[in-house]
């Protein structure tokens, strides 16, 4: 059996060996490395495939987070933390969890649980389902979230409001975090839209239109949206 390939970083010992040891319990796993700062981190990165990245926040010289902001090629993540104030901003950047000091066991294993889901098996010979939903957080409940639903999506500031034809939905999540979870019929054209282009009625140089609604398409997009919609 394959195992995923984990890296565990903290600037504490006894948090490096628990996580360890929970990971141990577990046969499809292998502990690749243990790594007390980012930067030791990165060296092992660079010379290794990992799967799973056990990232503490609060580290000397390079904190967790800004460290993941500018790893090129992330693995999954799951950010382990004595601070509760960072649950946001971990969010944010779209880890598979965010694990509170000191880990039991059994939160651990649903942190696990949840990247499990994150992996797609593909058998021989079969392929791959399309996908059609997700599940999105509003309201305190998990709402499906049909893709061919969306018409656009637009970002305000840390929130997302997802229009629909009938509703709109307002959540808190990060636009590009969000644009990761969605499928190809789905193109960013501004900094603060996304746009299902099996939707869209008529566009220009400049907008796009989905019915009624005139949607601007940024400078920075506009040659990657223009190449999209032609097809």
């Amino acid at each position: 059996m394959e195992k995923y390939k984990c890296l565990i970083v903290d600037d504490e010992e006894l948090a490096r060996e628990l996580i360890a040891t929970h990971l141990n319990q577990l046969p499809y796993f292998e502990i690749i490395a243990t790594c007390a700062s980012a930067i030791e981190a990165n060296s092992v990165l660079k010379n290794n495939t990992i799967d799973l990245l056990f990232l503490d926040i609060e580290m000397p010289v390079l904190k967790g987070t800004d460290f993941l902001k500018n790893l090129r090629n992330q693995p999954k993540v799951i950010f382990t933390t004595a601070h509760r104030e960072y649950a946001i901003e971990s969010y944010e950047l779209n880890v598979v969890d965010y694990l509170l000091k000191p880990i039991i066991f059994n939160r651990f294993f649903k942190a696990i649980e949840k990247f499990l889901e994150t992996q797609v098996v593909v058998k021989p010979a079969t392929s791959k389902p399309e996908l059609t939903h997700i599940f999105i957080r509003s309201n305190q409940k998990n709402i499906k979230l049909y893709y061919d639903d969306i018409l656009y999506i637009e970002s305000l500031k840390d929130y997302i409001k997802i229009h629909k034809k009938e509703e709109k939905l307002l959540i808190k999540h990060g636009i590009s975090a969000f644009k990761e979870k969605l499928d190809n019929r789905f193109i960013r054209v501004h900094r603060s839209y996304i746009v299902n282009k099996q939707k869209v009625t008529a566009y220009t140089k400049q907008d796009i239109e989905i019915g009624e609604i005139e949607i601007p398409i940024g400078d920075l997009y506009r040659k990657n949206t223009l190449e999209i919609l032609k097809v």
